[in-house]
């Protein structure tokens, strides 16, 4: 498996991949273009994608680039393809390119009993919610392995 870069004027591409973790495509439209694309690509197709934006400072604060936090915005993998280490080298790849120049990597999700494991399992430990983000934020409910989708779950961890 290989991952690269995509450039930014084919991000819009991917769009399959990119509804599989975020449905509604004016809630991908608010990131796409503001951050890096990494695309996982297995014998020239495309299994997996990741979208990742600089996102500000820890807690806000305004002390230059030792502070500096990047966020997943967008990390999806081919159904087929799932449950085979994919979605795991994205995330060891995105803590690679972004270590040193970011003090914080930071993910955030649906409160679902698959995702939320996944990214513990990852190192990520969660670090707040947001109640009801999904009922307010989305046009139809979401749901995830029978669960409805409320509360946005934030993780992070240190580079």
């Amino acid at each position: 498996m290989r991952i690269v870069q995509v450039p930014n004027n084919q991000k819009r591409e991917y769009s399959g991949l990119l509804l599989l973790a975020d449905e509604q495509w004016d809630m991908v439209e608010r990131y796409i273009d503001a951050g890096e694309m990494w695309a996982a690509v297995i014998d020239g197709a495309v299994v997996g994608e990741c979208v990742v934006a600089e996102v500000g400072t820890r807690d806000g604060e305004d002390d230059g680039e030792n502070l500096r936090v990047v966020e997943i915005m967008n990390l999806a993998v081919d159904p087929s393809r799932q449950g085979r280490g994919i979605g795991r080298a994205l995330v060891k790849h995105v803590r690679r390119t972004y270590a040193g120049r970011y003090y914080r990597l930071r993910v955030c999700t649906g409160d679902s009993p698959l995702t939320v494991p996944f990214y513990q399992k990852c190192g990520f430990a969660i670090v707040g919610r947001v109640p009801n983000y999904f009922i307010e934020h989305y046009d139809h409910p979401i749901y995830e392995a029978g669960k409805l989708l409320t509360d946005l779950v934030m993780l992070e961890m240190d580079l």
